[in-house]
This record gives C-alpha cells, structure tokens and sequence, in this order.
C-alpha cells in the first residue's frame, strides 16, 4: 500500500456470511480524494461502506442511511454520542444528567451552522425527517476524524440544503466516501466516482471525465418511460 493510498481491495468478495454482494472487487482509496458512490438501491453500496469503516477503524466518521439516532433523547445528547469513546462511562453518565460546557458549546455551534439553532434539548423523536438528517451528519462532523464515510447523508435534504452540508462535510473532511442518488451532486461536488452495478465496480473515474449519460450506465431503467423521476 503506497503513503497516499489508505484502503485497497484487490480481487475482494464483499457481502454478508456466504452471501457475495460484491464479487471480484478492485479498488483503491486514495487520501485527499472525494468519492461518490452511485448505483441502483441493493447494490451494494452499504455492503462497501462498511468494509471500508472496517479497514479504517478510528480514522473515520461514520453517517449511516438510518440515522442511527437515539429517539427519546434530545439533539445534544445525540450527537454528543459521536466522542462516547473519548471519555470514561462516569463522564459521559454525568453529561448524560448535566452536559459538559465545552461539549454544549461545540454542539450549539454545529447546530447553528447546520439550521438546528434553539433544538439542542428536544428529543429527536419530535424532530422531522431532514431535521433528523442534521442531526446524524452533525454527530458525525462532531467525531471529527480523517475520513467522512456517508450512506446517503442527504437523501432527506432539499437541493439547496443538500449541497451546503456537502459543502460543510467536505471543508472538514479532505476525504470522503458518500452514497448519493443524485448524481448532478456527484459530478459537481465529487474528485471521483465509484459506480456499481450487478454485483460489480463497473465506474471508477474522475468526475470531471464524466456526463450524466456515463451514469445513466448504473442503472437499468434510467431511460424507460415508465421509470420515476430521479430526485432534484
């Protein structure tokens, strides 16, 4: 593995238990490069996301598609749980009854610039879905590690507010690996693309090298007529 190349997989099978998702995987992750990851839903997107935390352990930030999220308890207790692991069961038992100032500080400051303002003590279960949305993409921001790894961040998210929180994720994260299924973000936000499709890497290109008709190729239907309309 050369300096700049943080994760390889050579002629890898990925999937879960006997189940191949992935057959005969060849990729490589480089450091500083930011990846979109396109293909029909089942894929496999998921199935590589994880590996890829798997091999980078601590070094990465981690949004997952479900949220992750903890319902009863507020959005300040929620995204706090991204630094659990930095402090001792006693610490995080006590900010749990009465939360640490420095931690109240950066987390009301992450919420303002994430639209959350005035929402850090309401449970999450009162929140909507984009506003729960926030709320995962903030606690992984607060873990503040290498690499941000993301299983659609943004699939809840309008355009607009889709393309600022890229904007924010990738200020702080010179690498980055993200799900999306727009793929005008892909090629307007992204240095690369991975594209899966049938069990297999069938796109890995620099974006800028790409049109919309090459991503076209990911999926089955994205010429028939009665296919819905991708979102905006």
């Amino acid at each position: 593995m050369s300096v700049e190349e943080l994760v390889r997989f050579d002629g890898e099978a990925l999937g879960h238990a006997r189940h191949t998702v992935l057959a005969d995987l060849n990729l490589g992750l480089r450091a500083g490069e930011r990846v979109a990851l396109l293909g029909p839903s089942g894929v496999g997107k998921s199935t590589l996301l994880a590996a890829l935390r798997r091999r980078l352990g601590q070094r990465a930030a981690w949004c997952p598609q479900e949220h992750g999220l903890v319902p009863p308890l507020s959005v300040y207790h929620n995204i706090y749980m991204g630094r659990l692991e930095r402090h001792s069961a006693l610490a995080n038992l006590v900010n749990l009854l009465r939360p640490r100032r420095d931690a109240w500080r950066d987390i009301q400051a992450l919420c303002g610039e994430l639209g959350l303002e005035g929402l850090l003590k309401r449970p999450v279960a009162q929140l909507s879905g984009g506003q729960r949305q926030r709320v995962a993409i903030a606690r992984a921001l607060y873990q503040a590690r290498d690499v941000f790894l993301g299983d659609e961040p943004v699939a809840s998210i309008d355009p607009h507010q889709a393309r600022r929180l890229l904007h924010m994720v990738q200020n702080q994260h010179a690498t980055c690996v993200i799900a999306l299924h727009q793929r005008e973000l892909a090629l307007r936000h992204f240095d690369r693309v991975w594209g899966l499709r049938d069990g297999q890497l069938i796109l890995d290109a620099p974006a800028r090298e790409l049109t919309l008709d090459d991503l076209d190729t990911l999926y089955p239907d994205a010429h028939s007529s009665d296919a819905p309309p991708e979102p905006a």
